[in-house]
């Protein structure tokens, strides 16, 4: 403890100043007389950095984890699709679309699907009207690898199986269907003749409609399924710096005669925009956040003032002991510090684990941004000060026979 001496009528009076330790023993000492009151007050805290946090680690967690599919997938695709006509219309592609397409010079490679009119059920015993909206699609073989869809079970169709009645059932597909595996032993109806599941794909990112669709081959969509050879969605791999270039040649490429009724799209911005979306939600959160954060720091400013009233014996004797002002106010104003240190330092690694186990449920790369951390045990200092500034200042004016006085 450092000491200055000051020359007061001839007198020499030597003051006490306390040291960066001696306030936060002093600090600390206020607290530990007060344990149940000081956790539920740390707890107020605690919970808001926590969710804030939370959210913070969640969605950077969530974006990274769609910037590794991305990587993984590529965000070259784009698929071309049949718009209105001027009546509002439904138009389609020309058949030769998939060709033109494949001309356009930085395009990679192409494939398809076509719509077809066709029901598929578990069994030929369903009514008619209970499909469970699986749209009958025919595929060209390709398809998987343009588009980075993967298997579960079985096979994909192959020259040898797309010319006969073999289906690839969707995730959500299969699901609704019932089919767990794919094997020669499972069926369904599909067209009005059984066929068999040879494969049950992984969910596609890049191509959602995949995922409710039952896929055969072209040929034999054609040949048994009445479908008509047009392609209603054409899907295009481009090298990736050419990929604005090619998008805007897609439509007039694909239909050179109506050009203004086919659409366009890239699915990874699909992606990119449902994360923009999840953004708002935790924009949301993150507000109710700091309205935690701000009830806790409530919390601490009754803490605090109830502490001044408590001790204002205490206040009263330190004060004839030689206790300035300034003291008694920096003794309040760091054991509100203390408390709101506490309880961010517990939300943050509360927080912390929130992200990691949620993180670790869907899959996820569990990321938390430094700055979260460090913008969290700052917010709590803030909250510190803020709650309790009025309570140190109402105890340092407080007249040191008043405080002795009190009961």
């Amino acid at each position: 403890m450092l000491t200055v001496t000051a020359e007061r009528s001839g007198a020499r009076l030597t003051r006490a100043r306390l040291s960066p330790r001696d306030v936060l023993r002093v600090g600390g000492a206020g607290l530990r007389t007060r344990p149940l009151r000081v956790f539920l007050s740390a707890l107020g805290i605690a919970i808001g950095i926590a969710a804030m946090i939370g959210v913070v680690g969640i969605s950077a967690s969530s974006q990274e984890d769609l910037n590794r599919q991305l990587s993984a997938l590529g965000t070259n695709l784009l698929t071309v699709s049949p718009g209105n006509d001027l009546f509002g219309e439904g138009s389609h592609l020309p058949s030769e679309s998939e060709s033109m397409i494949g001309q356009i010079g930085p395009v990679t490679s192409v494939t398809a699907t076509g719509h077809t009119t066709a029901k598929v059920y578990r069994n030929d015993q369903i009514p008619e009207g209970q499909s469970g909206s699986i749209a009958v699609l025919a595929a060209r073989l390709d398809l998987p690898k343009d588009v980075g869809a993967t298997l579960v079970s079985g096979t994909w169709l192959n020259e040898a199986t797309h010319r006969y009645p073999a289906v690839v059932l969707g995730s959500r597909a299969a699901d609704r269907l019932g089919v767990v595996t794919a094997g020669t032993e499972q069926r369904v109806w599909l067209g009005g003749r059984w066929f068999t599941v040879v494969g049950v794909l992984a969910p596609v990112p890049l191509a959602p409609e995949l995922d409710t669709a039952a896929l055969v081959g072209w040929p034999v969509a054609e040949e048994r399924l009445g479908f008509d050879g047009y392609p209603t969605t054409v899907y295009a791999r481009a090298k990736e710096e050419h990929v604005v270039e090619v998008r805007e040649v897609l439509g007039a490429t694909a239909n050179p005669e109506h050009p203004d009724e086919v659409d366009v799209s890239r699915p990874s911005d699909v992606l990119a925009a449902k994360q923009a979306t999840d953004a708002t939600l935790n924009a949301l959160l993150l507000g109710l956040g700091g309205v935690a954060l701000l009830v806790g720091g409530v919390g601490v400013a009754n803490t605090m003032v109830i502490s001044v009233l408590e001790r204002r014996a205490e206040i009263g004797l330190r004060r004839s002991l030689g206790a300035t002002r300034g003291q008694i106010r920096l003794q309040f104003l760091a054991e509100s510090e203390l408390l709101s240190a506490l309880g961010g330092v517990g939300g943050v690694l509360l927080g912390i684990g929130v992200t990691f186990a949620y993180a670790a449920s869907q899959g996820w790369p569990a990321i938390i941004p430094a700055w979260a951390m460090a913008g969290g045990l700052a917010a709590t200092l803030v909250i510190g000060g803020l709650a309790g500034f009025y309570p140190a200042v109402r105890a340092a004016r407080m007249p040191p026979t008043e405080a002795l006085a009190a009961p």
